[in-house]
């Protein structure tokens, strides 16, 4: 995203607040929905309108939440300038601490937002920028109208419709408790009416603090024109302040990530079982089995089929994979391949066109071709596996010396046995084979077959003579006695 392309529009996102409801050592905005924390979507949201200056308000946590918002700055490509207010006096006096990062002859418009709404769009703030600009008002409010006020902020407007207040919950009279239209807290204000309001601000409230809101009445008061558009979707303005809100949230963003994947091609068995994050991407065709969950960078290449019980995060699945009952993170399946059921793929697996991890195998770090199969039972670590291999069931890349990590590597074409140890560091050539059993601690040529157990030896009566009186050496005796009767 180029910066600074609105050269006449700031926002100022609030995320200061302790959420003390939270009853969490994690600041409130730092807890995640869709795998993002809710200050991550509501910094989204405004850098979708490219303003020249975006600037986070942090306070509670704040080392945590820079930190994570330094992290945002590269993801997205442009500057987020954090401001902080060191007391909780307000939104008035957190808005202010915001201003004094942006330049003091600051013009143009300013957007005011929060960071614990995270549904809400680029879009709807287009529309309240649009809406503000159109009107020439000094300051437009977004708001909604729902079932339950409590709480919120109440829109007081005049006979012709104007606003000509915003009354917090706790200053409310009677009859303006019955309002239905409440303010979200996210407003477009000129400039120079924000600045100068801002200044005139006092704390004769309920509360004792610097009420943003006061800046629409002086705003008024001078014969300015205030205005509201009304959101018709009141979960964008929905915040978060406890763990209910935070799953309700949650699973509404859920919902509306499932249904937009469903209209671009997706299938999705069981709506109710399947979680996405936000920076999930799905191809037309894939089918999603239910017991689902796919998060962080995945994305799922057309035609192919996650779950049922399954977890990837940040996985890249190729066009045409089978993925089932699957545990992977940090790794890559290529296309037409085939993993599971109960497979584990730790970071750094890749998995070759057309090949298979299958049952009960875990791999990591390993880099297996096209073709290839590890069908059953096996741990695959700190491997290089050529083309069109097999590697038997029960085998196990013997990485780990105590000191260090060493690494396996299997050519092309190669057959190995079941219930084989790979010694690392060693190799096995092209189109070598090995015996069942076999530990393979130095390299197999091109070819070369590789066994290292001796001759069997049976030593007759054993248990008989060492473990006697036990069902074992009965058995044994009577099966015997069957063989010497059968005899001429």
């Amino acid at each position: 995203m180029p910066q600074g392309g609105n050269a006449q529009l700031s926002t100022v996102v609030l995320a200061a607040g302790e959420g003390t409801r939270m009853r969490s050592s994690t600041p409130k905005v730092l807890h995640p929905i869709a795998g993002r924390p809710l200050v991550e979507h509501a910094t989204r949201a405004v850098a979708g309108l490219d303003p020249e200056h975006l600037v986070v308000v942090v306070g509670h946590g704040r080392e945590a939440v820079t930190e994570h918002l330094e992290g945002l700055t590269t993801a997205l490509d442009r500057k987020v300038t954090t401001a902080v207010q060191t007391e909780q006096k307000g939104t008035g006096h957190a808005v202010s601490c915001g201003l004094s990062e942006l330049p003091p002859s600051l013009s143009g418009t300013v957007i005011v937002t929060y960071g614990d709404v995270p549904l809400l769009e680029t879009n709807t703030l287009s529309a309240l920028l649009a809406e503000h600009t159109s009107s020439g008002n000094a300051v437009t409010v977004l708001t909604a109208v729902v079932e339950d006020p409590t709480g919120y902020g109440r829109i007081v407007r005049d006979a012709d419709g104007g606003v000509t207040a915003i009354v917090e919950h706790k200053d409310a009279d009677e009859d303006q408790l019955e309002i239905a239209e409440i303010n979200s807290g996210i407003y477009a204000f000129d400039a120079e009416v924000l600045s100068d309001g801002l200044s005139r601000l006092s704390t004769d409230n309920a509360q004792g603090e610097l009420y943003l809101t006061d800046v629409l009445s002086i705003a008024r008061g001078d014969g300015r024109g205030v205005g509201a558009l009304v959101c018709v979707d009141a979960w964008q303005v929905e915040g978060v302040n406890d763990r209910v809100q935070l799953a309700r949230l949650g699973a509404e963003l859920n919902r509306r990530l499932l249904e937009r994947w469903m209209r671009e091609g997706v299938s999705v068995i069981d709506t109710g079982s399947v979680w996405l994050d936000a920076g999930v991407t799905l191809a037309r065709d894939v089918l999603i089995e239910p017991n689902v969950q796919l998060r962080g960078s995945t994305s799922v290449g057309e035609g192919a089929t996650i779950g049922p019980d399954t977890t990837l995060t940040n996985v890249t699945v190729a066009e045409g994979a089978k993925v089932i009952r699957t545990h992977g993170s940090d790794s890559a399946i290529g296309a037409g391949a085939s993993v599971g059921p109960f497979a584990y793929l730790r970071p750094g697996t890749s998995l070759g066109e057309k090949g298979k991890i299958g049952t009960f195998v875990e791999v990591k770090n390993s880099r297996i071709g096209t073709g290839t199969k590890i069908p059953h039972l096996s741990y695959i670590g700190d491997a290089d596996i050529g083309e069109y291999s097999n590697v038997g069931a029960a085998s196990v890349t013997v990485n780990y010396d105590g000191v260090s990590k060493h690494r396996t590597t299997i050519g092309s074409h190669a057959r190995t046995g079941c219930d084989n140890m790979f010694v690392a560091p060693v190799t096995v050539g092209d189109g070598a084979y090995s015996g069942a059993g076999t530990v393979i601690r130095r390299d197999v040529p091109p070819g070369a077959l590789a066994v290292s157990g001796g001759p069997q030896r049976n030593l007759e009566d054993w248990v008989v003579n060492r473990r006697p009186g036990t069902a074992a050496a009965e058995a044994a005796l009577a099966a015997q006695k069957r063989v010497e009767e059968q005899q001429p």
